[in-house]
């Protein structure tokens, strides 16, 4: 599992989500916090290419041993990538997730919706 970190350049949402905002397409995943509090994740069940997220709503589930969670997306737009590799190795999302734990890649319907997302020492203080 991963070390406890939570990366300065990111943007986190009070569900324990976080986005990569590069261009006008966001890449999104769960932050440390939560995939330490599911355990060890053995599925991930990712939304279609080309279908729609909105701020605040789940867009996919993971299962770990414990239980099946949703993953809720920090921004609105259209999927235009999942992270197939998680079918086969799920355990990146707890061995790495900030990097090969990526779940999705959205193109943003707002970009200002990113304005309401904490920064690292604002989502600091929800933990």
């Amino acid at each position: 599992m991963a070390e406890a970190s939570y990366p300065d350049e990111l943007l986190y949402h009070p569900e324990h989500d976080w986005a990569r905002i590069d261009d006008g397409v966001a890449t999104l995943g769960i932050t440390w916090f939560a995939q330490d509090a599911l355990g060890e994740v053995v599925f991930f069940d990712p939304p279609e290419v080309g279908s729609s997220v909105s701020a605040g709503e789940a867009y996919a589930e993971v299962e770990s041993v414990k239980a099946v969670s949703d993953v809720v997306a920090p921004l609105s737009g259209e999927i235009v990538e999942v992270n197939t590799a998680l079918a086969d190795a799920p355990e990146a999302i707890n061995e790495d997730p900030y990097g090969d734990g990526w779940m999705v890649r959205v193109k943003l319907a707002d970009p200002a919706e990113a304005d309401a997302l904490m920064d690292r020492d604002a989502y600091m203080g929800t933990l």
